[in-house]
């Protein structure tokens, strides 16, 4: 079993404390905010989950992903991270640390970072041996640090924000998962979420799911990435994606809850 898990709000956090000290310690580039979320959750997830089943061997992995420096996301930021800003603040980080910011109406100006889409896991051989093995890992972290290559090869750490359903997707193809599930704060997808039409959907197949987003039925940063993460599973593998919550998990596994995606 791999678990890969959020960290927007210890990166938010993270993000607050440098706006408090900024005048007595030197800021932290977004990729060492990824890998130190990665240790301090990892350690937290690896501890519970050792208490729990003490019988298997349990694994917090620094996970590196490379991305496309030529990726239409960093020409585009689109991921807010950090505090809101009032308009003033926001002015002068544009013009102080050539910050892209956007507004949220009624509550201020926020930081955009880029979001590039995950191309290859650069631990995933030490994953794949260590599933192999019967471990469980905890791996890929708030999407993974972001990395590049340089002309000579080495990877560098680049500022950008990951979104951890496309990683893990990636993931999971790249080890045969037998199964995806994601969890997330509502029972199962929907559409017309939050409107007198919402409409559960219990299954459907991946080219459904594509037609859905390309509608807009799903939004981007929320349930979108969840459900193309899930259907590039479905397409890829085979075999079906789950989307529900921790509450209705059990049930959804028995195919009585949730939403499945299949191939």
């Amino acid at each position: 079993m791999v678990l890969v898990h959020g960290n927007g709000p210890q990166v938010g956090m993270i993000l607050l404390r440098i706006e408090a000290t900024k005048d007595r310690i030197p800021p932290e580039t977004l990729d060492i905010m990824v890998a130190e979320t990665q240790g301090s959750i990892g350690y937290l997830l690896s501890r519970s989950l050792r208490s729990e089943i003490p019988e298997r061997e349990v694994a917090a992995l620094l996970t590196e992903v490379l991305v496309d420096p030529d990726d239409p996301g960093f020409a585009n930021p689109t991921k807010p991270v950090g505090p809101f800003y009032s308009r003033e603040a926001a002015d002068e980080l544009i013009r102080s640390q050539g910050w892209r910011m956007t507004e949220s109406p009624g509550r201020g100006w926020r930081r955009v970072v880029p979001s590039p889409r995950p191309q290859e896991i650069v631990e995933l051989h030490t994953i794949k041996d260590a599933v192999g093995h019967g471990h469980l890992i905890i791996a890929g972290g708030g999407g993974g640090v972001p990395v590049i290559k340089d002309q000579n090869g080495a990877l560098q750490g680049i500022e950008a924000s990951l979104d951890k359903d496309l990683t893990a997707c990636k993931l999971a193809v790249a080890i045969e998962a037998e199964r995806f599930v994601i969890l997330t704060d509502v029972p199962h997808v929907s559409t017309g979420f939050a409107t007198r039409s919402e409409r559960r959907i219990g299954r459907m197949g991946a080219s459904e799911a594509g037609k859905l987003l390309a509608e807009g039925e799903f939004p981007p940063g929320s349930m979108g990435p969840k459900v193309e993460a899930s259907a590039i599973f479905a397409e890829a593998t085979g075999r079906s994606a789950l989307i529900t919550n921790v509450e209705q998990l059990e049930s959804a596994l028995k195919d009585e809850a949730g939403t499945w995606i299949d191939p």
